[in-house]
């Protein structure tokens, strides 16, 4: 069947990390981030298999956690299916098998399975949607098909088709009761997989379903909506086939675009692809941070003036203090913006990728790989993480070892166990290199051939990459090699010649030719610290910079100040040299930038005061990766600062 994309992606095992920055990610994330999770959500913290023991007769007791929770426990069996296919652990493989067979005795014999609901007396199967029915049934059916593609055994997948069914059976038809109920889109992403894999062409008419119910029904309180918010919040109110901006909850906003260019990828409808390059291009030049971080607000209104929480608000307005930014959003923006790497090709989506990843992604834990934030804020103040009120459970100062919603942390951990995924694309005539990373590809090109290649780099810390190419066809194919758009300078050599062709910031470098075991590809992307500033209409950066080096952004906290300095008194000498040294045993490994700050030591009281020129001491330190921050203590931390110029 045709699809239309222009990139086809490798299948997960075929691209291993070998060394540096993503190896030692990954092989955290074997050791510690998924045995550590393992253990919070099957035990009595997370309770969460405790849930489907008891839906199972197993075990006695009553459901703990948000209604969302059997979705957080797919997101972690998917992570731990992804370090299957790397490791071929089979103790994995039997705890995987051991997680099937209570789901499988706790879902019902029609196929419905909500533990939330199963085990709370008192609520019927999809009365009102903020039980989230959709969004744990979009995670069973993509945690399922990820199982079966990679171990190619039945049984996750048996039950996620009994379910689909049962979907199918309810959804499909015009009803004015199930007509809203889709607002959670994981559903929509969880159906084109299971259409992938079927071939069944009812799972991909129901995801479509999904799509073209958004804006047909009155906006307004029924039975399946009281208790939760209405309106763009949720997705329903613009068709999105003439949607203008992203609007409402950040990860519902992105979950439904990722899972309509899924969608389109199988339709090729034109109108769907022409509203999310539109969406795509209002959230990455107007609603995002330069962290790759996205959904400015934990409260606030769309412009259709509906109430939203957790999302977007009008464009050019990005708070630092009170981003909200939440760690899934953050990487449901990389989830979107990979489905529109594959289906135009262009490289300046895996900009985002990487921008994401480098960034507000992995910002979201520790560098231990145990402590998780949920918001990601871009300025820390005194603990003002807490402004909301005395029960917030998800802005934090610090980050912590258990989050009662705990959506982000196996998003977040599913994500760095299949990253290598995303390294390669399969192009019509070869292949593309999307992220840089050390490791060994061994794939088929789209002709079947086989290829092989071994990438050496450094990368990010250091723009140097090797790819040696370890077999391949005898005939000629492209090898397409992403020039990032922070790039300005790069040199592309093959055998030591240089390669003639143009590279420009934000595109691929294409090399076609016929290739030979032994070819040693040598891109150098020259990395310069770099001074970022926002567009003037974001009031909350006006005369403030940023540090940028590479695609890592920089930020100061407080550990690398003075005693008693608070973070806004630190300003931005920008006549200080810049010097990136690279600290191994520090923070995890890490490049740190050193510099000159400037901090004011005049006070005045009052919340206006008249000012004369400042004092100003300055003070050698260092500027730390973003994502690295809160990892000394509880910190204050920001991105941007505000600069001083001599001249």
């Amino acid at each position: 069947m045709k699809t239309y994309q222009k990139l086809t992606q490798i299948n997960i095992g075929d691209c291993n990390w070998t060394n540096g920055f993503w190896a030692e990610k990954f092989k955290l994330c074997e050791d510690v981030m998924v045995p550590y999770m393992g253990d919070v959500l099957c035990g009595d913290v997370g309770h969460a298999l405790n849930n489907f023991k008891i839906a199972a007769g197993e075990k006695e007791g009553e459901h703990k956690g948000m209604f969302w929770h059997d979705g957080d426990f797919y997101k972690f069996m998917e992570a731990k299916t992804y370090v299957y296919a790397h490791t071929k652990n089979k103790q994995l493989l039997d705890e995987l098998d051991e997680y099937v067979a209570i789901l499988a005795k706790a879902q019902e014999e029609d196929g419905y399975l909500q533990t939330q609901i199963q085990l709370r007396e008192g609520v019927d199967r999809y009365e009102n949607r903020k039980y989230h029915e959709m969004y744990n049934s979009g995670h069973l059916l993509i945690s399922a098909c990820a199982h079966y593609k990679i171990t190619g055994k039945r049984n996750f997948l048996d039950i996620a088709i009994k379910h689909a069914d049962l979907i199918f059976t309810i959804f499909m038809p015009d009803t004015k009761h199930y007509g809203r109920f889709g607002f959670n889109q994981t559903q929509i992403m969880g159906l084109v997989d299971l259409f992938r894999i079927t071939d069944d062409q009812r799972y991909l008419n129901l995801a479509e379903k999904f799509i073209n119910n958004r804006g047909k029904y009155e906006v307004k309180h029924d039975s399946t909506t009281e208790g939760y918010p209405i309106g763009d919040m949720v997705q329903e109110r613009t068709p999105l086939r003439i949607s203008e901006e992203a609007v409402g909850h950040a990860v519902l906003a992105l979950y439904y675009y990722a899972g309509a260019a899924d969608v389109y990828s199988e339709s090729g409808e034109k109108a769907l692809i022409d509203a999310l390059d539109r969406l795509w291009e209002n959230i990455t030049e107007k609603k995002m941070y330069v962290t790759g971080a996205v959904g400015q607000a934990h409260y606030g209104a769309s412009t259709n003036l509906d109430m939203i929480e957790e999302g977007f608000i009008d464009a050019y307005m990005m708070p630092n203090m009170t981003a909200y930014n939440e760690t899934c959003a953050n990487l449901c923006n990389a989830m979107f913006s990979y489905r529109m790497l594959t289906i135009h090709g262009e490289s300046k989506y895996a900009d985002i990728i990487e921008l994401v990843l480098y960034n507000s992604g992995l910002s979201g834990i520790s560098v231990e790989g145990k402590d998780y934030f949920y918001a990601n804020p871009l300025r820390m103040v005194n603990n003002t993480r807490d402004y909301h009120s005395h029960e917030n459970i998800t802005e934090t100062p610090n980050r912590q070892p258990y989050l009662d919603c705990f959506c982000c942390p196996p998003n977040l951990v599913r994500t760095v166990a299949k990253v290598s995924g995303w390294a390669y694309s399969l192009t019509e005539d070869g292949v593309s290199v999307n992220l840089y990373g050390s490791n060994h590809l061994e794939t088929n090109l789209s002709d079947g051939s086989e290829i092989k290649l071994s990438q050496n780099t450094q990368y990010p810390w250091d723009g140097l990459v090797t790819i040696t190419i370890d077999e391949c066809k005898a005939s000629a194919f492209d090898i397409k090699l992403r020039i990032p758009a922070w790039c300005e300078d790069a040199m592309l050599s093959v055998n030591n010649q240089t390669v003639d062709i143009e590279m420009q910031p934000g595109t691929f470098a294409v090399i076609n030719r016929v290739w030979k075991k032994g070819d040693v590809i040598t891109l150098n992307l020259i990395m310069e610290v770099k001074l970022i500033e926002g567009h003037p209409r974001i009031e909350e950066v006006r005369n403030q910079v940023a540090i940028k080096r590479g695609p890592v952004v920089y930020c100061i906290e407080s550990p690398d100040l003075p005693d008693g300095t608070t973070i806004l008194d630190v300003y931005f000498n920008g006549d200080a040299p810049l010097k990136a040294v690279h600290k191994p045993n520090f923070l995890g490994g890490v490049t740190v930038v050193e510099t000159e700050l400037l901090l004011r030591k005049d006070h005045k009281s009052g919340m206006y005061r008249s000012v004369e020129k400042p004092n100003w001491e300055s003070y050698k330190t260092q500027l730390v990766p973003y994502y690295a921050w809160s990892n000394r203590g509880q910190a204050e931390m920001t991105v941007f600062l505000p600069v001083i110029w001599n001249n």
